[in-house]
Protein backbone atom coordinates (compact mmCIF):
# COMPACT_ATOMS: atom_id res chain seq x y z
CA UNK A 1 0.00 0.00 0.00
CA UNK A 2 2.48 2.59 -1.17
CA UNK A 3 0.15 5.59 -0.96
CA UNK A 4 -0.01 5.30 2.87
CA UNK A 5 3.51 4.13 3.56
CA UNK A 6 5.76 6.65 5.28
CA UNK A 7 8.88 4.59 5.89
CA UNK A 8 11.07 6.93 7.88
CA UNK A 9 11.19 10.38 9.43
CA UNK A 10 9.21 11.65 12.41
CA UNK A 11 6.17 9.54 11.55
CA UNK A 12 6.00 5.97 10.26
CA UNK A 13 2.73 4.81 8.70
CA UNK A 14 2.35 1.46 6.99
CA UNK A 15 0.13 -1.57 6.75
CA UNK A 16 1.15 -4.68 8.66
CA UNK A 17 -1.25 -7.49 7.91
CA UNK A 18 -4.72 -6.01 8.31
CA UNK A 19 -3.57 -3.25 10.67
CA UNK A 20 -2.73 0.30 9.65
CA UNK A 21 0.19 1.12 11.95
CA UNK A 22 0.86 4.76 12.89
CA UNK A 23 4.10 5.15 14.84
CA UNK A 24 5.24 8.45 16.31
CA UNK A 25 8.97 8.35 15.64
CA UNK A 26 10.83 10.99 17.65
CA UNK A 27 12.01 8.82 20.55
CA UNK A 28 14.67 11.30 21.73
CA UNK A 29 11.89 13.89 22.23
CA UNK A 30 9.50 11.25 23.68
CA UNK A 31 7.70 11.52 20.34
CA UNK A 32 6.61 15.15 20.80
CA UNK A 33 4.32 15.97 17.88
CA UNK A 34 5.05 18.62 15.25
CA UNK A 35 2.66 20.27 12.80
CA UNK A 36 4.10 18.13 9.99
CA UNK A 37 3.41 14.96 11.99
CA UNK A 38 -0.25 15.95 12.44
CA UNK A 39 -0.50 16.38 8.68
CA UNK A 40 1.18 13.00 8.09
CA UNK A 41 -1.22 11.28 10.51
CA UNK A 42 -4.16 12.84 8.70
CA UNK A 43 -2.87 11.59 5.33
CA UNK A 44 -2.27 8.11 6.76
CA UNK A 45 -5.84 8.01 8.09
CA UNK A 46 -7.12 9.01 4.63
CA UNK A 47 -5.32 6.06 3.07
CA UNK A 48 -6.17 3.55 5.80
CA UNK A 49 -9.83 4.54 5.76
CA UNK A 50 -10.01 4.02 1.99
CA UNK A 51 -8.10 0.71 1.98
CA UNK A 52 -10.51 -2.24 2.30
CA UNK A 53 -7.66 -4.46 3.51
CA UNK A 54 -7.11 -2.31 6.61
CA UNK A 55 -9.38 -3.52 9.41
CA UNK A 56 -7.92 -1.64 12.37
CA UNK A 57 -5.64 1.34 13.15
CA UNK A 58 -2.90 1.00 15.79
CA UNK A 59 -1.23 4.11 17.23
CA UNK A 60 2.11 3.56 18.98
CA UNK A 61 5.23 5.45 20.01
CA UNK A 62 8.83 4.63 19.15
CA UNK A 63 11.34 4.01 21.93
CA UNK A 64 11.00 2.95 25.54
CA UNK A 65 9.90 6.19 27.20
CA UNK A 66 6.36 6.73 26.07
CA UNK A 67 3.73 7.25 23.40
CA UNK A 68 4.04 11.05 23.30
CA UNK A 69 5.15 13.82 25.66
CA UNK A 70 2.90 16.37 23.94
CA UNK A 71 3.19 19.00 21.26
CA UNK A 72 6.30 20.86 20.15
CA UNK A 73 6.14 23.44 22.95
CA UNK A 74 9.50 25.02 22.13
CA UNK A 75 8.41 25.82 18.57
CA UNK A 76 5.16 27.36 19.86
CA UNK A 77 7.13 29.45 22.37
CA UNK A 78 9.46 30.74 19.66
CA UNK A 79 6.49 31.69 17.46
CA UNK A 80 4.64 33.33 20.36
CA UNK A 81 7.68 35.49 21.15
CA UNK A 82 7.66 37.02 17.66
CA UNK A 83 3.84 37.20 17.43
CA UNK A 84 3.87 34.44 14.79
CA UNK A 85 0.95 32.30 13.66
CA UNK A 86 2.13 28.77 14.51
CA UNK A 87 -0.39 28.51 17.35
CA UNK A 88 -3.29 29.44 15.11
CA UNK A 89 -2.25 26.91 12.45
CA UNK A 90 -1.03 24.03 14.63
CA UNK A 91 -3.91 24.01 17.11
CA UNK A 92 -6.50 24.33 14.34
CA UNK A 93 -5.14 21.32 12.45
CA UNK A 94 -4.52 19.35 15.67
CA UNK A 95 -8.02 19.90 17.05
CA UNK A 96 -9.63 18.96 13.74
CA UNK A 97 -7.56 15.75 13.83
CA UNK A 98 -8.64 15.06 17.44
CA UNK A 99 -12.29 15.25 16.37
CA UNK A 100 -11.61 13.01 13.37
CA UNK A 101 -10.04 10.35 15.59
CA UNK A 102 -13.11 10.25 17.83
CA UNK A 103 -15.39 9.66 14.83
CA UNK A 104 -13.04 7.41 12.82
CA UNK A 105 -15.16 4.71 11.14
CA UNK A 106 -12.71 1.83 11.62
CA UNK A 107 -11.54 0.54 15.02
CA UNK A 108 -8.70 2.77 16.24
CA UNK A 109 -6.48 1.31 18.99
CA UNK A 110 -4.10 3.56 20.94
CA UNK A 111 -1.20 2.03 22.89
CA UNK A 112 -0.83 4.53 25.75
CA UNK A 113 2.37 3.02 27.13
CA UNK A 114 4.82 5.11 29.17
CA UNK A 115 4.49 8.91 29.09
CA UNK A 116 1.29 10.28 27.51
CA UNK A 117 0.81 14.03 27.87
CA UNK A 118 -0.89 16.96 26.18
CA UNK A 119 -1.01 16.42 22.43
CA UNK A 120 -0.35 12.72 22.98
CA UNK A 121 -3.62 12.55 24.92
CA UNK A 122 -5.39 14.19 21.98
CA UNK A 123 -4.16 11.47 19.60
CA UNK A 124 -5.03 8.59 21.93
CA UNK A 125 -7.74 9.33 24.50
CA UNK A 126 -10.36 10.06 21.81
CA UNK A 127 -9.71 6.66 20.22
CA UNK A 128 -12.37 3.94 20.29
CA UNK A 129 -9.96 1.50 22.01
CA UNK A 130 -7.53 2.97 24.55
CA UNK A 131 -4.94 0.63 26.05
CA UNK A 132 -2.84 1.69 29.05
CA UNK A 133 -0.15 -0.35 30.79
CA UNK A 134 1.71 -0.77 34.08
CA UNK A 135 4.15 1.86 32.76
CA UNK A 136 1.59 4.51 31.79
CA UNK A 137 2.14 8.03 33.11
CA UNK A 138 -0.68 10.13 31.72
CA UNK A 139 -1.01 13.82 32.53
CA UNK A 140 -2.45 17.10 31.35
CA UNK A 141 0.02 19.50 33.02
CA UNK A 142 -0.78 22.55 30.87
CA UNK A 143 -1.86 24.83 33.74
CA UNK A 144 1.79 24.79 34.83
CA UNK A 145 2.61 26.40 31.47
CA UNK A 146 0.08 29.20 31.77
CA UNK A 147 -2.20 27.18 29.52
CA UNK A 148 -5.16 24.80 30.06
CA UNK A 149 -5.89 21.14 29.20
CA UNK A 150 -6.68 21.40 25.49
CA UNK A 151 -6.89 18.83 22.61
CA UNK A 152 -10.37 18.04 23.92
CA UNK A 153 -9.00 17.69 27.44
CA UNK A 154 -11.84 19.77 28.85
CA UNK A 155 -14.34 17.35 27.25
CA UNK A 156 -12.56 14.30 28.71
CA UNK A 157 -11.91 15.74 32.18
CA UNK A 158 -15.47 16.99 32.54
CA UNK A 159 -16.68 13.40 32.07
CA UNK A 160 -14.43 11.84 34.74
CA UNK A 161 -16.23 10.65 37.90
CA UNK A 162 -17.19 13.35 40.37
CA UNK A 163 -14.53 16.06 40.56
CA UNK A 164 -11.57 13.83 39.66
CA UNK A 165 -11.34 15.60 36.29
CA UNK A 166 -11.18 19.00 38.00
CA UNK A 167 -8.43 17.61 40.24
CA UNK A 168 -6.37 16.19 37.38
CA UNK A 169 -6.87 19.26 35.17
CA UNK A 170 -6.04 21.88 37.80
CA UNK A 171 -3.15 20.09 39.52
CA UNK A 172 -1.64 18.34 36.48
CA UNK A 173 -1.31 15.20 38.64
CA UNK A 174 -0.11 12.12 36.75
CA UNK A 175 -2.47 9.17 36.29
CA UNK A 176 -1.23 5.60 36.25
CA UNK A 177 -2.97 3.05 33.99
CA UNK A 178 -5.84 2.13 36.34
CA UNK A 179 -6.33 5.82 37.22
CA UNK A 180 -6.73 6.55 33.50
CA UNK A 181 -9.37 3.84 33.14
CA UNK A 182 -11.23 5.19 36.18
CA UNK A 183 -11.05 8.76 34.83
CA UNK A 184 -12.44 7.56 31.46
CA UNK A 185 -9.25 8.41 29.57
CA UNK A 186 -8.64 4.72 28.79
CA UNK A 187 -10.51 1.42 28.53
CA UNK A 188 -8.18 -1.43 29.49
CA UNK A 189 -4.91 -2.07 31.32
CA UNK A 190 -2.62 -4.47 29.47
CA UNK A 191 0.79 -5.34 30.97
CA UNK A 192 3.52 -3.65 28.93
CA UNK A 193 5.19 -7.02 28.39
CA UNK A 194 2.04 -8.26 26.63
CA UNK A 195 1.72 -5.35 24.19
CA UNK A 196 3.82 -7.06 21.46
CA UNK A 197 1.49 -10.09 21.53
CA UNK A 198 -1.60 -7.88 21.42
CA UNK A 199 -0.08 -5.90 18.56
CA UNK A 200 0.61 -9.14 16.66
CA UNK A 201 -2.97 -10.28 17.20
CA UNK A 202 -4.31 -6.96 15.90
CA UNK A 203 -2.36 -7.33 12.65
CA UNK A 204 -4.19 -10.61 12.04
CA UNK A 205 -7.83 -9.66 12.59
CA UNK A 206 -10.28 -10.29 9.77
CA UNK A 207 -11.32 -7.44 7.51
CA UNK A 208 -14.42 -5.57 8.68
CA UNK A 209 -13.81 -6.70 12.27
CA UNK A 210 -16.22 -4.86 14.57
CA UNK A 211 -15.28 -2.70 17.51
CA UNK A 212 -17.01 -5.19 19.81
CA UNK A 213 -14.70 -7.92 18.50
CA UNK A 214 -11.65 -5.70 19.06
CA UNK A 215 -12.86 -5.08 22.62
CA UNK A 216 -13.04 -8.83 23.23
CA UNK A 217 -9.58 -9.36 21.75
CA UNK A 218 -8.05 -6.66 23.98
CA UNK A 219 -9.88 -8.04 27.04
CA UNK A 220 -8.04 -11.33 26.52
CA UNK A 221 -4.75 -9.53 27.25
CA UNK A 222 -6.04 -7.14 29.94
CA UNK A 223 -5.71 -7.28 33.72
CA UNK A 224 -9.28 -6.11 34.37
CA UNK A 225 -8.13 -3.24 36.62
CA UNK A 226 -10.64 -0.41 36.73
CA UNK A 227 -9.46 1.93 39.49
CA UNK A 228 -6.13 3.35 40.66
CA UNK A 229 -5.05 5.37 43.71
CA UNK A 230 -7.17 8.41 42.88
CA UNK A 231 -10.43 6.44 43.05
CA UNK A 232 -9.87 5.93 46.78
CA UNK A 233 -9.44 9.70 47.18
CA UNK A 234 -12.52 10.72 45.23
CA UNK A 235 -14.81 11.56 48.15
CA UNK A 236 -12.22 13.98 49.51
CA UNK A 237 -11.47 15.41 46.06
CA UNK A 238 -15.20 15.99 45.50
CA UNK A 239 -15.42 17.86 48.78
CA UNK A 240 -12.65 20.26 47.78
CA UNK A 241 -13.25 20.74 44.05
CA UNK A 242 -17.07 20.81 43.74
CA UNK A 243 -17.06 24.59 43.57
CA UNK A 244 -17.40 27.15 40.82
CA UNK A 245 -14.56 29.48 41.84
CA UNK A 246 -10.86 28.82 42.33
CA UNK A 247 -10.87 30.94 45.50
CA UNK A 248 -13.46 28.58 47.03
CA UNK A 249 -11.44 25.48 46.08
CA UNK A 250 -8.34 26.99 47.68
CA UNK A 251 -10.30 27.94 50.80
CA UNK A 252 -11.64 24.38 51.14
CA UNK A 253 -8.11 23.00 50.91
CA UNK A 254 -6.78 25.56 53.39
CA UNK A 255 -9.46 24.49 55.88
CA UNK A 256 -8.29 20.87 55.70
CA UNK A 257 -5.08 20.15 57.60
CA UNK A 258 -4.60 16.68 56.10
CA UNK A 259 -1.39 15.86 54.30
CA UNK A 260 -3.22 15.27 51.01
CA UNK A 261 -5.07 18.60 51.18
CA UNK A 262 -1.89 20.51 51.97
CA UNK A 263 0.06 18.76 49.20
CA UNK A 264 -2.73 19.60 46.75
CA UNK A 265 -2.71 23.22 47.92
CA UNK A 266 1.06 23.41 47.39
CA UNK A 267 0.68 22.02 43.86
CA UNK A 268 -1.99 24.57 42.95
CA UNK A 269 0.29 27.29 44.34
CA UNK A 270 2.81 26.50 41.59
CA UNK A 271 0.33 26.90 38.72
CA UNK A 272 -0.68 29.96 36.72
CA UNK A 273 -3.53 31.69 38.60
CA UNK A 274 -5.02 32.90 35.32
CA UNK A 275 -4.58 29.44 33.79
CA UNK A 276 -6.43 27.83 36.70
CA UNK A 277 -9.35 30.27 36.54
CA UNK A 278 -9.69 29.78 32.77
CA UNK A 279 -9.38 25.99 33.14
CA UNK A 280 -12.07 25.77 35.82
CA UNK A 281 -14.49 27.79 33.70
CA UNK A 282 -13.74 25.66 30.62
CA UNK A 283 -14.33 22.47 32.65
CA UNK A 284 -17.65 23.71 34.00
CA UNK A 285 -18.82 24.74 30.53
CA UNK A 286 -17.66 21.40 29.08
CA UNK A 287 -19.74 19.50 31.63
CA UNK A 288 -22.88 21.02 30.06
CA UNK A 289 -21.63 20.54 26.47
CA UNK A 290 -22.79 17.58 24.40
CA UNK A 291 -20.00 17.13 21.87
CA UNK A 292 -16.24 17.09 21.61
CA UNK A 293 -16.42 19.52 18.68
CA UNK A 294 -18.17 22.18 20.78
CA UNK A 295 -15.47 21.87 23.46
CA UNK A 296 -12.73 22.11 20.83
CA UNK A 297 -14.25 25.31 19.39
CA UNK A 298 -14.20 26.81 22.89
CA UNK A 299 -10.66 25.56 23.53
CA UNK A 300 -9.45 27.07 20.26
CA UNK A 301 -10.72 30.52 21.23
CA UNK A 302 -8.96 30.24 24.58
CA UNK A 303 -5.78 28.83 23.02
CA UNK A 304 -5.34 31.83 20.69
CA UNK A 305 -5.66 34.14 23.68
CA UNK A 306 -3.13 32.04 25.62
CA UNK A 307 -0.70 32.13 22.69
CA UNK A 308 -0.53 35.91 22.91
CA UNK A 309 -0.13 35.92 26.70
CA UNK A 310 2.92 36.60 28.85
CA UNK A 311 1.90 33.75 31.17
CA UNK A 312 2.31 31.17 28.37
CA UNK A 313 5.73 32.46 27.38
CA UNK A 314 6.82 32.65 31.03
CA UNK A 315 5.47 29.18 31.86
CA UNK A 316 7.28 27.57 28.93
CA UNK A 317 10.45 29.51 29.72
CA UNK A 318 10.49 28.28 33.32
CA UNK A 319 9.61 24.66 32.52
CA UNK A 320 11.21 23.98 29.13
CA UNK A 321 13.69 26.69 28.11
CA UNK A 322 15.58 27.81 31.23
CA UNK A 323 14.18 24.99 33.40
CA UNK A 324 14.46 27.06 36.58
CA UNK A 325 10.93 26.00 37.64
CA UNK A 326 10.31 29.52 38.93
CA UNK A 327 7.70 31.20 36.72
CA UNK A 328 6.62 34.77 37.50
CA UNK A 329 2.88 34.69 36.82
CA UNK A 330 0.85 37.80 35.97
CA UNK A 331 -1.10 38.19 38.16
CA UNK A 332 0.51 35.98 40.77
CA UNK A 333 -2.58 35.57 43.00
CA UNK A 334 -5.89 33.92 42.14
CA UNK A 335 -7.85 36.73 43.78
CA UNK A 336 -6.27 39.21 41.39
CA UNK A 337 -7.57 37.43 38.27
CA UNK A 338 -10.48 39.65 37.23
CA UNK A 339 -13.48 38.82 35.02
CA UNK A 340 -12.12 41.36 32.52
CA UNK A 341 -8.89 39.33 32.24
CA UNK A 342 -10.79 36.10 31.68
CA UNK A 343 -13.45 37.33 29.24
CA UNK A 344 -11.20 37.42 26.11
CA UNK A 345 -10.51 33.67 26.44
CA UNK A 346 -14.20 33.00 25.83
CA UNK A 347 -15.00 35.66 23.22
CA UNK A 348 -15.99 34.72 19.66
CA UNK A 349 -13.17 35.19 17.15
CA UNK A 350 -15.04 35.79 13.90
CA UNK A 351 -13.31 34.47 10.78
CA UNK A 352 -10.77 32.59 12.91
CA UNK A 353 -13.38 30.34 14.55
CA UNK A 354 -12.52 26.64 14.42
CA UNK A 355 -14.54 24.86 11.72
CA UNK A 356 -14.64 21.14 11.02
CA UNK A 357 -14.51 19.77 7.45
CA UNK A 358 -17.93 18.12 7.65
CA UNK A 359 -19.67 21.12 9.27
CA UNK A 360 -22.23 23.05 7.26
Amino acid sequence: MNDATIADGDLIARREGTAGIIRLNRPKAINAVTLEMFHDIDRALDAFEADPEVAVIVLEGAGERGLCAGGDIRALWESSKVKGDLGKILWRDEYILNARIKKFPKPYVAFMDGIVMGGGVGLSAHARHRVVTDKTKLAMPEVGLGFFPDVGGTYLLSRSPGETGSYFGLTGTTMNGPDAVYAKFADAVVPSARLPALREALTKVASRTSSAEIDRLIAGFATGEKAGPVAAMQARIDGWFARGKMEDIVAALQADSSELAQATLKTLGEKSPRGMVVTLKLLRLARATATLEECLVREYRAALEVFASDDFREGVRAAVIDKDRDPKWQPDRIEDVTPEMVAPYFAEIGADELKFPDSK
